[in-house]
């Protein structure tokens, strides 16, 4: 039993021996290896960067892709709310109840971003509209909808015919939420789009972004938006984050009197978003420039006119003609003047029948619309008849 006792502990002895010298071995070999390369910084997908002003894009990372918008869906949803505020076919004093569905499935039963809002309870557009906007309420965007169409499918149709309207054909909507869906899709080029035409078109109701917190029901919550507060002029607009989206922003900013859009998605973190949302906010007001070409009313160039009483009119910017450019991309953009001509009278005075187009590389185009600087009629029979004499021997 000793001999045993002996042998087993001698053998245990170099088992261990054995097993140190292998961990040494594999610990020397790890050692010998090149560190890990420490993980890929986070950096926004589908990026935009919009000068609000003119709606030119700035910066276009895959940004007219169609992707999952999560809450930033709600955008289209709170526009089709303004527009009825606006067409008078409810107010803000108008109250729609709770569902049984908008309350199970979105609000306090839920695990989404909701507003607490009581089952069967009555509550006013005003603060649904602010439930939508500020904290992000799933269950506010489903009972205006089921108040507004009767349903959310209805409601939703709505969204997609509106977005259709606006010329954002990337865009189609399956929810008012924002909930993941395979087929809820939008670009952030076109989102970008929307949130410039709520800007102009909704000023009044604007400033309801800029809120940092709303109470309801006894519940005060938060607005998500990482720049508010945090960036100068930053007074908008909406978070979004689900499974499939990753955290995204819609954001916008105002410095100088010129007015910044922002939209990204697909970031791991809301620290990422975060520090994304600062990082290219300030690219959108440090790594651009303006040049102004022309006030509204210069004259650009002329256009040709065939059998008219004036043979070229005068091609005047209709507004004022501002390009905005990286830094280092200005000295190779060229501009031109494009018409579908010549132009045939009447033209009236005023009217669009030219575009002044800047382009280059690495430039997004832009477009300009030039206007006649005066009335121009039909010549009379005798011009017009040597015109055509003019055109049958010597062409055009």
């Amino acid at each position: 039993m000793t001999l045993q006792r002996k042998f087993g502990a001698i053998a245990l002895a170099t088992l261990l021996v054995v097993a140190s010298a292998s961990d040494a071995d594999a610990q020397r070999r790890r050692s010998r290896r090149p560190p890990a390369p420490p993980p890929a910084p986070a950096v926004a997908q589908h990026v935009t960067i919009m000068d609000a002003s003119s709606g030119a894009i700035l910066q276009c990372q895959d940004c007219n892709t169609p992707m999952p918008p999560a809450s930033m869906a709600k955008l289209m949803t709170v526009l089709v709310v303004l527009e009825q505020l606006r067409a008078g076919r409810i107010t803000m004093g108008t109250r729609f109840r709770v569902s049984e569905y908008a309350w199970r499935e979105h609000g306090a039963m839920s695990s989404g971003s909701h507003m607490f809002l009581p089952i069967n309870s009555e509550v006013a557009v005003r603060d649904l509209i602010q439930g939508a906007v500020i904290v992000s309420a799933n269950d506010a965007c489903v009972v205006m909808a089921e108040g507004i169409a009767g349903s959310e499918q209805a409601f939703v149709a709505m969204m997609n015919r509106r977005a259709q309207e606006l010329g954002l054909t990337s865009a189609h909507f399956t929810n008012a939420t924002g909930v993941d869906d395979p087929e809820q899709r939008i670009s952030s080029a076109d989102l970008a789009r929307l949130t410039r035409h709520i800007i102009t078109t909704y000023p009044e109701f604007y400033p309801v972004y800029s809120r940092r917190q709303f109470t309801f029901n006894n519940h005060t919550q938060m607005n998500r938006n990482p720049l508010l507060g945090a960036y100068p002029g930053a007074d908008g607009v909406k978070t979004g984050h689900t499974d499939d989206s990753g955290y995204g922003l819609v954001g916008s900013a105002v410095q100088n009197g010129e007015r910044r859009i922002i939209v990204f998605n697909g970031l791991p973190t809301m620290a990422a978003r975060n520090s994304e949302a600062q990082r290219l906010m300030r690219s959108a007001f440090n790594d651009f420039v303006i040049s102004q070409l022309a006030t509204a009313g210069d004259v650009m160039g002329e256009a040709q006119v065939r059998l008219g009483g004036r043979r070229t009119v005068n091609l005047l910017a209709k507004d004022d003609i501002r390009v905005l450019s990286p830094r280092g991309v200005r000295a190779g953009l060229r501009a031109h003047i494009e018409y579908e001509g010549p132009l045939r009278p009447p033209i009236a005075q005023g009217a669009v029948v030219a575009h002044l187009v800047v382009e280059g590389p690495d430039f997004e185009t832009q477009r300009f619309e030039l206007i006649a600087e005066r009335k121009v009629g039909r010549a009379n029979w005798f011009s017009r008849a040597f015109e055509g004499l003019r055109l049958t021997f010597f062409g055009p």
